[in-house]
């Protein structure tokens, strides 16, 4: 045993030194004009990678959006960069280079990029101290900043995208004969039954565990001020909208200048994930901020008809509002007050409301946000992290306020008996 397990050390250890191993910034991920061809990876040659372009048409097949892809294609740059910069082949890739690329990911500071915002005039970035600190909770929503390390939700998308990338070219037959990150192993204690069943939905073996996060949502109060640091008419119909007919931030933009409907309280949306349209109810304040901005606007020369997009920046040259122009917007709302809300927190606040309301039934709250699932719409049912800290609050004060009251003798004794009996002060 002692003489194979050299061997063992050769073909299981590569023997890399992933601590200081920096990924090398060659690559990238072109966007095209090509509807057909969103997006295109390139290698460090600038030529475009073939067996990534296939991938990416079969997830165009498959009525994956735009936005999939792109977020799929950003993991496979990352995991063309590691090879490439090992000398390692796509399709001569194995699970050693899997295991290394996974370890690596666990242990590596993600590559920082410095906003044009956050740059001085003569070209340095600004100070570490004026920005917000990595990990630490927000003191106003209690969210913690983006960490120096890959996520366990990033390094778990990695996992899935890189494993479904080689089981397309398993399948197809262009790839390696292994998948390098294979599913994971069966527990031998598990019913001959059940095993079946249980391989065919197992999870990657190098995905790690990701913890179960719970929607979080803004309070009343909170909301408020946050809709009070807002200074334009267009912005606050926005979260209007976003409140009450819990849309995503992304198919809120999709609306057209026909698609409010005033006198019916509803709003046309194009949902994400089908592409199909739908009527939203949404609330008469939110109509009454849009009618306002739509004068602002038109007077100034946005664009006017039927079939012409309703968000509009604000300068000119007028151009329809981008999700990356409207998360702008919500930042500097942020950095007013000091927060980190996210626009999907308004879908969050949303959901939570309408699904904590006893009137409105919970299928009429999944159709209304769009799930598949009402499974994925009970997750908004129990209670919110807020409500539960002031219910426990509660039952704190509850209980010093019992503590605080006099002893009742039971029923048949009498107060001045017992103080005798127990040598207690009248």
């Amino acid at each position: 045993m002692s003489a194979s397990f050299p061997a063992m050390l050769e073909t299981g250890d590569s023997g890399r030194d992933l601590v200081s191993f920096v990924l090398p910034e060659t690559g990238e991920l072109a966007e095209t004009a090509d509807p057909a061809r969103p997006y295109a990876l390139l290698d460090a040659d600038g030529a475009v990678v073939i067996p990534v372009e296939a991938f990416f048409a079969e997830l165009q097949a498959c009525s994956r959006p735009a936005t999939t892809v792109r977020s799929y294609g950003m993991d496979l740059l990352r995991w063309w960069r590691f090879l490439s910069s090992w000398g390692v082949a796509w399709d001569r890739a194995t699970r050693v280079e899997a295991r290394d690329f996974t370890r690596w990911m666990q242990i590596a500071p993600k590559p920082t990029r410095v906003h044009w915002r956050h740059r001085v005039p003569d070209g340095a970035a600004r100070s570490r101290e004026s920005r917000p600190l990595a990990g630490v909770p927000n003191p106003v929503t209690g969210r913690a900043g983006p960490g120096l390390l890959y996520s366990a939700s990033t390094q778990a998308h990695s996992e899935t995208v890189l494993r479904s990338f080689y089981a397309f070219h398993l399948e197809e037959g262009t790839g390696p004969i292994l998948n390098p990150f294979p599913t994971a192993r069966e527990r031998r204690r598990r019913p001959v039954a059940a095993s079946r069943s249980t391989r065919q939905s197992a999870g990657g073996r190098y995905r790690p565990s990701v913890p179960r996060r719970l929607p979080r949502r803004m309070p009343d109060g909170r909301f408020n001020e946050l809709f009070a640091a807002l200074r334009y008419n267009r912005d606050r119909a926005l979260l209007a909208f976003w409140v009450s007919n819990g849309a995503r931030a992304s198919e809120l933009l999709t609306s057209r200048q026909r698609d409010p409907l005033p006198g019916e309280q509803l709003l046309g949306v194009v949902r994400k994930g089908t592409g199909a349209f739908q009527q939203l109810p949404s609330s008469p304040d939110a109509f009454v901020w849009l009618r306002l901005y739509q004068e602002e606007s038109w007077r100034a020369g946005v664009p006017r008809g039927a079939g012409m997009a309703l968000w509009w920046t604000l300068r000119r040259p007028f151009r329809p509002l981008t999700y990356h122009a409207a998360r702008a917007m919500l930042n500097r709302a942020n950095a007013l007050l000091g927060a980190n809300w996210t626009l999907h927190d308004l879908r969050h606040t949303a959901a939570y409301r309408m699904a904590r309301d006893p009137m409105l039934a919970l299928t009429d709250v999944q159709w209304v946000l769009g799930h598949a699932h009402l499974t994925t719409t009970q997750i908004y049912v129990p209670a919110g992290r807020d409500e539960v800290v002031e219910a426990v609050r509660a039952h704190h004060e509850r209980q010093a306020h019992q503590a605080r009251m006099p002893a009742v003798p039971a029923a048949g004794y009498r107060t001045e008996a017992l103080n005798d009996l127990f040598g207690r002060s009248r």
